[in-house]
C-alpha cells in the first residue's frame, strides 16, 4: 500500500494526461535514466506520441516550479542535459516490453495498479466537485446581499475539501 502512496505522488498531470518522468520510472525500475531512454530508442516505434513525449522548456520549469525536480537537475555538470521524457500509462505499460528484469516486471505491475487507482479517485472526485459547485450557486442565489454568510459558506466549503483529501504519504 506505501509503494501505491509513492508511486501516486509520482504522477503528474500534463497536456491534460496523467504522466510520470523518465528520471522517476528509472528510479522505480532501478536502472539509470540514461539506460531507460536508451531502451526505449532503441524500440522507439513501440512507443508512440500519445505513450511518450518530451517535455518543453515551460512544462519543464513549471515542474522545477512545483519542486516535482530538484531545481539541481538543470545544471550542466552531473546534472539533466536533456529536456525530460514522460510517460502515459501506456508508455509506462510498454516499458514492461523494453525492460525486461523481474524488477521491472514487479514495478511495471504496482504502477499499473497506482494509474487505476488514480483514474477511480478522480471519477469518484467528480461528481463530488459538482456538488460542491451546485452548492456554492445555490447558497449564493440567496445571500448576494450578506458578505458574512457568504464567507461563512466559503470556510464551510474550504473545510469539506480538506476533508475530502487524501493525506500526503510518501515522497
Amino acid at each position: 500500500m506505501n509503494d501505491l502512496l509513492q508511486i501516486k505522488n509520482l504522477i503528474h498531470e500534463i497536456r491534460g494526461m496523467k504522466v510520470m518522468l523518465d528520471s522517476d520510472l528509472a528510479m522505480l525500475y532501478e536502472v539509470e535514466t540514461r539506460a531507460l531512454n536508451q531502451a526505449v530508442k532503441r524500440n522507439i516505434e513501440r512507443f508512440p506520441i500519445n505513450f511518450m513525449f518530451q517535455l518543453t522548456q515551460e512544462e519543464f520549469q513549471t515542474l522545477i516550479s512545483q519542486n516535482v525536480i530538484s531545481k539541481n537537475s538543470g545544471e550542466k555538470r552531473g546534472g539533466r542535459q536533456k529536456l525530460p521524457y514522460v510517460f502515459t500509462e501506456q508508455g509506462v505499460a510498454m516499458l514492461s516490453s523494453v525492460l525486461r528484469s523481474k524488477k521491472a516486471i514487479q514495478t511495471n505491475i504496482q504502477i499499473m495498479n497506482t494509474f487505476v487507482q488514480v483514474r477511480h479517485y478522480v471519477l469518484e472526485h467528480k461528481d463530488l466537485t459538482k456538488r460542491f459547485a451546485e452548492l456554492e450557486q445555490y447558497f449564493m442565489q440567496y445571500c448576494k446581499d450578506n458578505e458574512a454568510d457568504k464567507q461563512k459558506i466559503y470556510e464551510a466549503i474550504d473545510l469539506l475539501m480538506d476533508r475530502t483529501k487524501p493525506s500526503k504519504i510518501g515522497f
